[in-house]
């Protein structure tokens, strides 16, 4: 067992809770990382079991906040041996959170002995407009999201999927509206948001023309992004922009997803059409 024995975030039990002020000191292994502390180490010293760590994150937000963390863990000399990451949801303003993490796909003895942790990334949207890939559809009845993208030679490419989740039929008329915001959830300025990929890349999904189309219930429909991470300006500082402001139509609600913008110095970010997705 890990540290405090709290139930893994992405358990079906939940995590343990408290304020901040009132969480009991603990022993980290790592300093805090954007409010998320390793607070004990376990397994990988033979006999099978995994190596895990128990962890807290807390929330210093005026509003409850959705974390997404990345975890790394380490060998005694401190060679990554793989990622972990964890969706830790609705986190209260003021509290603290505690979960396990478990590195599964890893020798249990991998690690040597007591096993390293590392805080990579912390990345976290207000709970309300967290993405949606499974489970309950929410109020709004779609799901939006981003996925993992993909990247060659310095171009990224990602796709953004709405579902129609809900009972009734879904109209999409054009593009998403799409606004960068940086690791502190600023908007990011100096960007120039364009309709269609053409003037980044061809042949990325993101060109055609606006089409409308309706979405009946468990349909789904995407919209691809593109962009370089190319820097060819010494005087420009290189753009990087972790979150992404959607809003699938005028007057949807917002959704924030994480694509990890790292525009170079291009200033550019191409937008694609919504496309019915007929393969799903």
């Amino acid at each position: 067992m890990c540290g405090p024995g709290a139930p893994s975030a992405g358990s079906s039990a939940a995590p343990s809770s408290t304020t901040a002020s009132e969480a009991a000191p603990q022993a980290s292994a790592s300093p805090a990382k954007d409010g998320v502390a390793i607070l004990g180490t376990a397994g990988g010293a033979g006999g099978g079991a995994r190596p895990c760590a128990a962890y807290s994150v807390t929330s210093q937000e005026t509003v409850p906040f959705t974390y997404v963390v990345t975890f790394s863990f380490l060998s005694d000399s401190g060679q990554a041996l793989g990622n972990v990451t964890e969706t830790v949801p609705a986190v209260a303003p003021g509290r603290t959170v505690r979960g396990t993490v478990t590195a599964s796909d890893l020798p249990g003895d991998a690690a040597g002995g007591s096993p390293r942790v590392r805080v990579v990334k912390v990345r976290g949207v207000p709970t309300a407009e967290a993405p949606v890939v499974g489970g309950t559809c929410p109020p709004s009845g779609v799901r939006v999201y981003a996925d993992e993208g993909d990247a060659a030679m310095g171009l990224r490419v990602v796709g953004l999927h709405l579902e129609n989740c809900g009972t009734r039929p879904y109209p999409l008329d054009g593009y998403p509206r799409v606004e960068l915001r940086d690791e502190d959830r600023d908007r990011v300025s100096g960007v120039s948001i364009l309709q269609g990929g053409a003037a980044v890349a061809t042949g990325t999904g993101a060109d055609g023309p606006p089409r409308s189309i309706v979405l009946k219930p468990g349909e789904r429909a995407y919209a691809t992004l593109v962009w370089r991470n190319t820097v060819a300006s010494v005087t420009n500082e290189p753009v990087n922009a972790p979150y992404a402001r959607v809003w699938a139509k005028p007057g949807a609600a917002p959704v924030m997803v994480t694509p990890e913008f790292d525009l170079g110095t291009t200033g550019k970010l191409g937008v694609g059409p919504w496309k019915k997705d007929e393969a799903r």
